[in-house]
């Protein structure tokens, strides 16, 4: 008989500063300026909604908070600081996202959003991320 285990999704992730990456267009920064962090161990999170960093790689990042968000958590209602919006890089796949901090002793999270804007779904069985089988594992989108 033939078992298989689920578990964690874990990948390598490249988070860039988007307004670092937008000077390089505009020629007011140089490519190797862009404030970046690659990370090996982002956790996939199908719970979470944002891609959420631990405070210490927004420092890294020089983001800015803009706003304030409420969330549910299994220890309650908490306030959060949501931060200026980078480019996400996993898997060669990139999409802009919104930051919520997470203490620093939490990973990076890749949460609904930015998972549905890469066009990935979770593989729980292979514990990996799979382009999304309803787009032949392409890249991309639906405007309907």
């Amino acid at each position: 008989m033939e078992t298989a285990t689920m578990g964690k999704v874990v990948v390598a992730a490249t988070i860039e500063n988007l307004d670092d990456v937008f000077e390089v267009g505009k020629g007011m920064r140089q490519l190797d300026q862009v404030r970046c962090v690659d990370v090996s161990d982002a956790l996939v999170d199908t719970g979470a909604t944002f891609l959420s960093l631990p405070r210490r790689h927004i420092v890294q990042l020089g983001l800015q908070p803009f706003r304030k968000r409420k969330a549910r958590t299994s220890g309650g209602i908490i306030e959060f600081d949501m931060y200026g919006a980078v480019r996400l890089t996993v898997q060669g796949r990139e999409c802009l996202a919104e930051v919520a901090e997470v203490p620093d002793t939490c990973p990076v999270l890749i949460g609904q959003l930015s998972l549905e804007a890469l066009d990935f779904v979770v593989d729980p069985i292979g514990q990996r991320l799979i382009g999304n089988p309803d787009h032949g594992g392409e890249h991309m989108m639906d405007l309907f």
